[in-house]
């Protein structure tokens, strides 16, 4: 049975689906996602086919350079700020969706932590997750 990824914004504005299955679910403790999460981390699930993924409403977007230098599009509702999705310029197909936006957010299996030589000590994640300093390579 294919597994359905559905969710979106506080208000319900901005929603997406997928049945595609996640190439990496992780927490990244860079400087954006800790600023715009207003917390330690941000929490993601990157599908590898953002063509496979059906977003409905119009999300608001804003561009910045991630730590690794490369350019990030965050996507959010422009009637609550609920932050959805984000895109990456160098990577045109990624999609990355945010945990907390899905409607079952149980789903979020978390695999690793990227970024941790940001992370702060306040900032407590599963100790058995396997911590990268930057953003690892295949």
């Amino acid at each position: 049975m294919t597994k359905l990824y559905t969710g979106g914004c506080a208000c319900g504005a901005v929603r997406y689906e997928t049945s595609g299955e996640p190439i990496v679910e992780n927490h990244c403790q860079c400087r954006d996602c800790q600023r715009r999460s207003g917390t330690g981390h941000g929490s993601y699930l990157t599908f590898p086919q953002r063509a496979d993924v059906t977003v409905t409403g119009e999300a608001e977007k804003w561009r910045v350079a991630g730590d690794s230098g490369n350019e990030k599009v965050h996507a959010f509702c422009p009637t609550c700020g609920t932050p959805v999705y984000l895109t990456f310029v160098g990577m045109p197909d990624l999609i990355a969706i945010h945990a907390s936006s899905l409607d079952d957010p149980g789903q979020f299996k978390p695999q690793m932590v990227t970024y941790s030589i940001r992370g702060e000590a306040w900032d407590t994640i599963d100790s058995s997750l396997q911590k990268f300093e930057r953003m690892p390579h295949r």
